[in-house]
């Protein structure tokens, strides 16, 4: 049975490409998922996110982060290490959501600990489904940990 939670997700993309950033948000906004999506451009970014340093003191702490492998300053499997070995934020799921098929990169990031790893589709029309489809999982059968 599929239950919708009573509040709004608290989604971190982290993502350096803006059309795949603006895709997303039409993906979300589209499916009806009610979440806030924040958006960090490169690694070096969610982590000050994540730790709320800076400008991002009063960033809220995210259920989810869906994180993309090839970025500048910070790839994506850094970023990664860095959440998994933080005791503070270890416990959020990281989904990765990257254009990279590689074999190599599937198994270091579950090695990692990542929660999922999702290609994304070369096509619009299949990249929008897939993200709606997301959303829809993540806001009505997942269950997330509480906030910490």
């Amino acid at each position: 049975m599929l239950t919708s939670r009573p509040t709004p997700i608290e989604i971190l993309l982290v993502e350096d490409s803006e059309p795949d950033i603006m895709l997303t948000e039409e993906a979300f906004a589209s499916a009806g998922v009610a979440n806030r999506l924040h958006v960090a451009r490169d690694g070096v970014e969610a982590l000050e996110f994540l730790r709320r340093e800076g400008e991002r003191q009063t960033a809220p702490r995210p259920d989810v982060i869906l994180l993309d492998i090839n970025m500048p300053r910070m790839n994506g499997l850094e970023v990664l290490a860095e959440i998994k070995r933080d005791p503070h934020l270890m416990t959020i799921p990281v989904i990765i959501l990257t254009t990279s098929q590689a074999e190599e990169d599937v198994l270091r990031s579950y090695q990692a600990h990542a929660a999922s790893y999702m290609v994304k589709p070369i096509d619009f029309e299949h990249f929008f489904q897939a993200i709606q489809a997301l959303g829809r999982y993540m806001l009505s059968v997942v269950r997330l940990p509480p906030q910490a």
